[in-house]
């Protein structure tokens, strides 16, 4: 059995970061465990630049942030095992997991990160009428044909969802020579970032259809067109506003989901609005000493957020074998209240707050000129105000220790409230 202080299940961006910090707060016996043929995760495939701006303050493609990550584990000579799947944990962090050079690997660890990322949500999750013919792709799968196998995967395109990645394929398939004839996002309004519905569809006129879904696929052996519907305010096709798109390649960037089987076959809770673990002040899951960071925890929109998230949890880790994570103390729950769809962490033990405690979190639509108001028990403890928030940009919110008196099962609640209530 192979032993280790700190055992991090996934090379990606959350994984390395945790990793490189653990080791930088005096933890040496590390493992990194990733079931990829190379270390980076999704990084590697996401070729355009817009990485780093605030981690480096400097705008890097997928590849080159990875890059950094990478050459500083090696420097710190931290292990990892390429190509490994991991099978499960038990309840006392013995890891099981296998691979084509050392077959059946039975790993204890004092401490676990689960850093395993997210995964797309595909064509049987949203059930589009018709049938299974070629050419339908999810946006992850048709960028790494695109950017890492050298694959063109159509030539006359349809996007539904206008997530991150749905708007950065409308604009890679375009320079590749395809004809994106529409984006189609079931919302009335978009879940990815302004600056890529600008610099991604509005740059090169490809139109954004708002509350509109895909109600059929035509085709047999391939794609042959999709019909598009308007939806009413319950998200139902309006009969007699179809439009139909001849087409042979559609695209799903229909939401992505944290990669937790692992997670919940361990008995991992699971927060069910996030799908994401449950996590305390230190990215410490509800089974101690196993800690879980980026977008396992929550899908993030910034690659530095995953990072800067990571760090925390590679650093509460270390302490934690070091044992100096307090256990007991005080107590809060952190919940959402109205305009706010949730909150990370879920929970804060004052004792292990060192200045500052950050929040992050998602409101449940788009809002103007508002109030964030943070209470604890009811009284209104910070009020911030926020001129636009939107689903697809996540917030964050700093709150000082001294502003943090609390006593235990407290719950600290964040909600919003129109300016000028």
């Amino acid at each position: 059995m192979l032993v280790y202080d700190i055992v991090v299940i996934g090379g990606g961006p959350a994984g390395l970061a945790a990793a490189i910090e653990a080791k930088k707060n005096g933890v040496n016996s590390i493992l990194v465990i990733e079931r990829d043929r190379e270390l980076g995760g999704i990084l590697q495939q996401c070729i355009h630049n817009g990485f780093g701006l605030h981690i480096f303050k400097e705008e890097l493609t997928g590849p080159e942030y990875a890059e950094r990550f990478i050459m500083e584990l090696r420097e710190l000579g931290i292990e990892y095992k390429l190509d490994t799947m991991v099978l499960g944990i038990s309840n006392d962090k013995e890891i099981s997991a296998i691979n084509t050079v050392d077959g059946f690997l039975s790993i204890k660890a004092s401490a676990v990160i689960l850093a395993m990322g997210c995964r797309e949500r595909t064509r049987g999750a949203i059930g589009i009428p018709g049938t299974r013919p070629a050419g339908i792709f999810t946006a992850g799968t048709a960028q790494r044909f695109v950017n890492m196998e050298g694959y063109m995967v159509g030539k006359k395109v349809v996007i539904l969802g206008s997530g991150d990645i749905g708007l950065i394929m409308a604009r890679r398939m375009t320079l590749e020579g395809a004809k994106v004839l529409a984006v189609v996002e079931l919302m009335p309004f978009s879940g990815g970032l302004t600056r890529n519905i600008v610099q991604c569809l509005e740059d090169y006129n490809i139109p954004l259809l708002l509350s509109h879904t895909v109600t059929e696929i035509k085709g047999k052996d391939r794609v042959e067109g999709v019909k598009v519907a308007k939806v009413d305010e319950n998200r139902k096709p309006i009969a007699g506003t179809e439009i139909f798109f001849d087409c042979d390649t559609l695209l799903l960037s229909v939401g992505l989901i944290p990669e937790n089987d692992i997670s919940r076959n361990t008995g991992v809770q699971l927060d069910p609005v996030t799908s994401g673990p449950i996590v305390n002040e230190a990215m410490e899951t509800s089974i101690e000493g196993i800690f879980a960071c980026g977008n396992v925890v929550h899908v993030h929109d910034l690659v530095d957020f995953v990072t800067a998230e990571s760090r925390k949890a590679g650093k509460s880790a270390a302490r934690y074998i070091a044992k100096k994570i307090i256990k007991d103390g005080s107590m809060a729950k952190i919940k959402p209240g109205p305009g706010i769809r949730y909150i990370i962490p879920q929970k804060v033990r004052l004792s292990n707050v060192d200045t500052t405690l950050d929040l992050f979190m998602r409101v449940d639509n788009v809002y103007k000129d508002m109030n964030m108001i943070v209470c604890i028990d009811g009284k209104e403890i910070k009020r911030t105000r926020k001129n636009h928030l939107a689903p697809g940009e996540m917030e964050s919110l700093r709150i000082k220790k001294e502003e943090l008196m609390f006593s235990d099962k407290s719950i600290i609640t964040v909600s919003l409230e129109r300016e000028g209530v």
